[in-house]
C-alpha cells in the first residue's frame, strides 16, 4: 500500500516546535490530514494550535509499513514523532 507523508511543524503553546509526520493512505484529502493532525495535537495537550498547509505540507510517497497499515485501518492515519512531541500536558 502506498502512503503519503506530510511533514509537519507546529508551534507549541510553550513556545517550542513540534515536528512530526502525518502518514496517510495515498490520495487522502488534505482536509482529513489536517483533521487527524488536529486530533493528534489535542492528544498532546496542544489543541488550538495552527495546522494549515503552512505547518503541514506534503513531502513524499512511500510504501506503508505493517504498523502504518494497521493504524490506517484503526484510525485512518499514522504519526511519526520526531522533535518536541513528548510535552507534558497541563
Amino acid at each position: 500500500m502506498r502512503a503519503a507523508v506530510f511533514d509537519t511543524y507546529v508551534p507549541t503553546q510553550q513556545g517550542g516546535i513540534m515536528h512530526f509526520d502525518i502518514v496517510v493512505p495515498a490520495g487522502t484529502a488534505f482536509e482529513l490530514v489536517s483533521s487527524w493532525g488536529a486530533n493528534y495535537l489535542v492528544s498532546k495537550g496542544q489543541e488550538g494550535q495552527p495546522l494549515t498547509s503552512k505547518e503541514c505540507s506534503f513531502c513524499h510517497i512511500e510504501e506503508a509499513s505493517l504498523a502504518m497499515e494497521e493504524a490506517f485501518k484503526r484510525q485512518g492515519y499514522y504519526i511519526i514523532e520526531m522533535e518536541g512531541c513528548n510535552l507534558l500536558k497541563d
